[in-house]
């Protein structure tokens, strides 16, 4: 009997990956523990091995979008069964999806740029309670389906993954409007980037979190003077450290003390239920070539600050390696970005909040300004913050106070310190 190749699941998280490149041929022997294909999943390039020894049969091309669980391949025993798969693998097979169940998705521990429970394709009948299950709202979401004109086949009137498939179907044959011409820019195209991988998952993750969370933004300036002190004498004493501490280092080791301090900071809407997480979990945004990705540094309250420098500079190194593994990008609780480092100095811009956390803080470089201390003009380094909040967890007086609370610490490193 066939063995399956299924997309991996990661922790309790069900996402989409993309198979990037099949790792053997079609009809060709693999062994068990081989690495048969690499799938790209929430923006971190995984390998899969294979579950055992045999010929292999693909189901899935690259370039080929999947679900979690996903029969994306067969292997055959034998080279009669790899003829007979080859002739028409069962659909039962091929369309295969695990579909998790309400007590797992439940139980999950915070996950960074999962898919919201909270979530609905379009909002239920009245006050009736539309049954659909969980790959067949994924599936209607996708392809803009209202469950609401859907009848559902399955027990009870569920609908089920056939029943959306036939909306797709219908919707699909159903003559498309005339375009406008002048809809889209005239010219000759450059380029073009396909919006899949990780351009494709960066594209669906901010664009569900403004749809799914109630993003307000706060704006404001923080007083660097003191924090400026702190690095130069860190730097003077890097041998003795053993360490090279960044501002973004400290940024990490403050926001994670505050945290404590102002725990709805530190929460998440999971099942129409406020989750304050335990745990602080703080996701670090990198820059590369292809977007962004947030590697986590997992109880941030819990480390040094030498300690976290280390981290953060080996999960920076591997997600500009490739080498980040899915599980370093998951998980966080809140998340940083440091603009500054990249060059930005005075600005603000509204950062898009890192689902399903409920809050982001956004941050630009340290500049010269000049600002007003007990009457007198004087320059002090400033640096430009921007907290994104989800109001429906946060309100804006616990903002504030966090907020507050942060500009205090980061104005008196000392006490943080001690």
């Amino acid at each position: 009997m066939a063995t399956e190749i299924k997309i991996p699941r990661v922790g309790m998280a069900v996402t989409d990956a993309t198979i990037i490149e099949w790792q053997a041929k079609e009809g060709e022997w693999v062994e068990e523990g081989q690495v048969v294909v690499i799938i790209e999943t929430e923006k971190v390039r995984s390998d899969v091995e294979s579950p055992a020894a045999g010929f292999l049969h693909i189901l899935l091309k690259e370039g080929e979008t999947a679900p979690a669980g996903k029969v994306i391949g067969l292997l055959a025993e034998t080279k009669e069964e790899l003829e007979a798969l080859q002739k028409g693998a069962p659909a039962e097979i091929s369309a295969k999806t695990e579909e998790p169940t309400t007590a797992a998705a439940a139980s999950a521990a915070p996950m960074a740029e999962t898919t919201s429970p909270t979530k609905t394709a379009v909002p239920p009948r009245g006050e009736e309670r539309i049954k659909i299950s969980p790959v067949a709202r994924k599936l209607a979401e996708e392809h803009a389906i209202d469950i609401t004109t859907v009848t559902g086949t399955g027990p009870g009137g569920r609908i089920t993954r056939e029943d959306i498939e036939k909306a797709i179907a219908a919707k699909a044959a159903a003559p498309a409007p005339a375009p406008e011409v002048a809809a889209f820019p005239q010219g000759q195209v450059k380029t073009t980037i396909p919006l899949k991988g990780m351009r494709g998952a960066i594209a669906e993750h901010m664009h569900r979190s403004l749809s799914v969370a109630a993003q307000l933004t706060a704006m404001g300036e923080i007083d660097m003077t003191e924090m400026v002190k702190l690095r130069n004498e860190f730097l003077e004493r890097e041998k003795v450290i053993g360490a090279r501490i960044t501002y973004t280092d400290l940024l990490v080791f403050a926001i994670a003390r505050v945290l404590r301090e102002h725990p709805m900071l530190n929460a998440s809407i999971i099942d129409n239920e406020i989750k304050v997480w335990e745990d602080i979990n703080i996701g670090v945004a990198v820059a590369l070539d292809e977007g962004l990705i947030v590697p986590v540094v997992r109880n941030a309250d819990q480390k040094s600050l030498v300690e976290i420098s280390q981290t953060v500079r080996a999960l920076a190194e591997k997600a500009r390696e490739g080498k980040l593994k899915p599980e370093e990008a998951r998980g966080s609780t809140f998340t940083l970005t440091n603009l500054g480092a990249l060059g930005a100095g005075w600005t603000f811009e509204t950062a898009i909040i890192n689902q399903p956390e409920s809050a982001i803080l956004r941050v630009g470089g340290i500049t010269e300004r000049a600002v007003v201390r007990e009457g007198q003009i004087v320059i002090r380094p400033i640096m430009t913050y921007s907290l994104t909040y989800d109001h429906r967890v946060i309100d804006g007086a616990v903002a504030a106070k966090f907020i507050s609370s942060l500009i205090s610490t980061l104005e008196n490193p000392t006490l943080l310190l001690a």
